[in-house]
């Protein structure tokens, strides 16, 4: 085939007078229907005020948050009181909502979720104190109880890991769940110093409070020196996936495995930004070397689809330790990543 004057011809005809939302593919003018208005605008990226994924804004009641036609609450939760290493992540809301352009169309999942679920950034939990850890888990427990008792699913940006506890004592009241743990830290822990509620012991404790099935719980990615002290992970009957048996060849079983082992229950997606190797994510509290590439966590999070899930975070992002904002950035692709997951929720789909 040959380059001809009828081909030029023939897409003059089809593109000169065609705006950025006229698309000849039907499942893209799908997309460019909901992001276009007419004449081709869409709002620029670095306008407005900033919010999580460039989700609306929704101002919440105090005792009522008056969110029940939302299908995915994203919120912040600025607390890193639980950090063992170096602190900062208390400003990890704010970084990811700096960040001009995610999404809005995930062409791997085919899906535009801001677009085709109702979405809405609902701020930040109302932390009550800035010095007091057990408050500030009081704090989120009760803000994302309120989004669960709604028929809501809480999507969060944290803040240290310890916020996924109190989260999952309120996703998993009624029963325990599952959870696909990203991670290079199984963050199953005993008490250090008098304080078992830090950011290295959540999922310990989620177990033992009865919330999360260890036997439905797999931790993917986890390396670094302190391996040591990560035995009730496999005692508890966790599936953990070292980060040295992560390989291209090998993603493909390593998804398999997750599915088996999360099943069709309800299942909650936990990604600490420390599982990407410091190359990607210096930002973070407890950088280790050896860690995925966003290539690599991509395929992962993108193989869960039509998981069951019923929440997630982000968690760990501290933007201090990295002047380029690669790890923001790549700490709001991974929520749009799992923001995509929960369109295809069964959880979801079948409220």
């Amino acid at each position: 085939m040959t380059w001809s004057s009828e081909k030029l011809s023939s897409l003059r005809q089809t593109f000169s007078n065609a705006s950025g939302g006229d698309l000849q593919n039907p499942n893209y003018q799908r997309i460019a229907e909901k992001i276009f208005s007419e004449g081709g605008r869409r709002p620029a990226p670095y306008s407005g005020m900033p919010t999580l994924l460039d989700a609306p804004h929704r101002a919440v009641g105090v005792d009522n948050l008056g969110i029940a036609d939302l299908d995915v609450a994203l919120f912040g939760v600025p607390m890193d009181l639980g950090v063992t290493n170096r602190n900062g992540a208390r400003f990890g809301p704010r970084a990811l909502r700096s960040i001009e352009r995610v999404g809005p169309y995930n062409e791997a999942l085919d899906c535009a979720p801001v677009f085709e679920m109702a979405v809405a950034d609902i701020g930040d939990v109302p932390l009550q104190s800035r010095f007091n850890l057990a408050q500030s888990h009081a704090d989120i427990e009760a803000f994302a109880a309120k989004i669960v008792s709604e028929g809501v699913i809480p999507m969060a940006v944290g803040g240290d890991h310890s916020i996924s506890h109190p989260i999952l004592k309120s996703v998993g009241a009624h029963g325990p769940v599952g959870m696909i743990h990203i991670d290079a830290h199984c963050d199953t822990g005993g008490s250090y110093e008098g304080e078992k509620f830090h950011h290295g012991g959540p999922f310990r404790n989620a177990v033992l409070d009865g919330v999360l099935d260890p036997e439905r719980t797999i931790q993917i990615g986890i390396r670094g020196a302190a391996k040591y002290i990560w035995e009730f992970s496999e005692m508890s009957g966790m599936t953990v996936i070292d980060a040295a048996d992560i390989t291209e060849a090998a993603l493909p079983d390593i998804i398999r495995k997750a599915r088996a082992v999360i099943g069709d229950g309800p299942t909650y997606l936990s990604f600490d930004i420390d599982s990407l190797d410091p190359a990607f994510a210096p930002g973070t509290g407890t950088p280790e070397v050896g860690g995925l590439t966003t290539r690599e966590a991509l395929t992962i999070l993108r193989g869960m689809k039509g998981a069951n899930l019923v929440g997630g975070d982000v968690v760990e992002v501290a933007p201090a330790y990295d002047p380029t904002t690669n790890t923001a950035q790549n700490g709001a692709q991974m929520l749009f990543e799992i923001l995509s997951l929960m369109q295809f929720s069964p959880f979801r789909t079948n409220r």
